[in-house]
């Protein structure tokens, strides 16, 4: 007889969207230079399974504060998927 296995769902159990926007705001807080891009990624993974989109609307803060980090953090992603520092302007 075969070994039976008890997979567990992928995306586990849902969470409240007040769990999500506190997730969130950890991840804003958190943030340093050497994990923007991580912690970005994350964010906007997390944004994502918040269903309504006035709901979403509450995380804006957060998400454009993470955007600005970003920015001027000056890191960016290069297209295969590895880090690379953004040109520093003269």
């Amino acid at each position: 007889m075969a070994k039976r296995i008890i997979l567990n769902p992928v995306g586990g159990p849902a969470r409240s969207t007040d769990d999500i926007l506190r997730e969130i705001r950890a991840i804003y807080f958190k943030t340093t230079r050497s994990t923007i891009l991580d912690d970005f990624d994350r964010a906007i993974d997390l944004l994502k399974t918040i269903d309504a989109p006035e709901e979403r609307q509450r995380a804006t803060v957060y998400m454009d504060g993470l955007a600005e980090m970003r920015k001027e953090f000056g890191v960016a992603r290069n297209p295969q998927g590895g880090r690379k520092k953004k040109a520093q302007r003269s």
